[in-house]
This record gives C-alpha cells, sequence and structure tokens, in this order.
C-alpha cells in the first residue's frame, strides 16, 4: 500500500513549501495539470498558476507538464506557459513519467511529481522514485471514472495519514 502514500501532502500547489523541496535536493517538479493547477474545465492556466510558474522558473525550478488528457487540452493549456509537456500519459504508467524526466534533463531523486490523484499521480511518480507530493483535488466536479476512484482513494489517504502520526510520535 505505501505505493500509493506520497512523501507529502498539502492542500493546494499554491501552499507547497518549495524552498524546503529546494533543501532536498529538488531541481525539476513535473505538474498534472486537471484537478491539480487548475480545475479540470478550466481550459487555460489562471493568472495564479502563470505567477506560480513564473515563481517556480525564477528560483531556477525545471518544469513539465504531464497529463492523462489529450493533446488539444494539454496543448491549449500549455500555449501561453510553453513548457515541456505529455499528454495521454497513461499515469501510473512509467514511461511518459520517464519521457518527462527527459525533457527536463533531470534524475528521479531530483524531481518532484505534483498530482491530485493518488492512484496516477503519486503511484506513477512513486515507481519512478521522484518525490511525490498530494493536493487536494481543486474541485469535486469531476468525471465519472475519477469519481469512483476517489472513494477508494478516501480510505487509502485515512491509512496513509494515520501511519505518518504514527511515524511522528
Amino acid at each position: 500500500m505505501s505505493i500509493l502514500y506520497p512523501n507529502n501532502h498539502y492542500n493546494s500547489v499554491h501552499e507547497i513549501d518549495y524552498k524546503q523541496l529546494q533543501v532536498l535536493g529538488v531541481k525539476a517538479i513535473i505538474f498534472d495539470i486537471d484537478n491539480t493547477l487548475v480545475p479540470y474545465d478550466i481550459l487555460e492556466p489562471t493568472p495564479q498558476v502563470i505567477g506560480l510558474i513564473e515563481k517556480l522558473q525564477k528560483d531556477g525550478f525545471k518544469l513539465c507538464l504531464i497529463s492523462n488528457n489529450n493533446k488539444n487540452r494539454v496543448d491549449l493549456f500549455n500555449k501561453e506557459l510553453k513548457l515541456p509537456a505529455i499528454a495521454k500519459a497513461y499515469k501510473p504508467l512509467s514511461k511518459n513519467i520517464k519521457k518527462g524526466l527527459a525533457l527536463l534533463g533531470s534524475q528521479a531523486d531530483q524531481t518532484a511529481l505534483i498530482g491530485d490523484q493518488m492512484f496516477t499521480d503519486v503511484w506513477g511518480g512513486n515507481r519512478v522514485g521522484l518525490f511525490t507530493i498530494l493536493v487536494r483535488p481543486i474541485q469535486d466536479k469531476e468525471e465519472w471514472i475519477t469519481k469512483i476512484k476517489r472513494g477508494i482513494e478516501k480510505k487509502v489517504f485515512k491509512k496513509y495519514i494515520s501511519k505518518k502520526e504514527k511515524t511522528n510520535d
């Protein structure tokens, strides 16, 4: 079950301690898009997301986008950001996550993957050896298949929190 546990979790990408990531040796970040950076039905990055991306780049992070969504969705979202991006990633499979590492020129132990799903983002990132960060989904409105997974994820997340609390005692 620990393959589904993130290294850390936050309420949103805007609450992550990116300076702490740098202290841990993270130099590159792979971001999921849907319900991580924006709700899945928002087609372009918000000014807040654009500001975050610009700040992270200024702070020296290499950035990449990865999504299980289609190329048109990813290309439209990435039009202004102009980041390396991978569509139809089939997370949690590792092939395209490794492709993201190659696009960034980064090693797994220097890279974080940030996403909102344990069964795609966290599992996929952990399989490759990335530092995984789970964020709370931006909105409850989701595709039907994701809604089914969320019920199981809630149970896994409770176990993760329980284990984390025992470790911190």
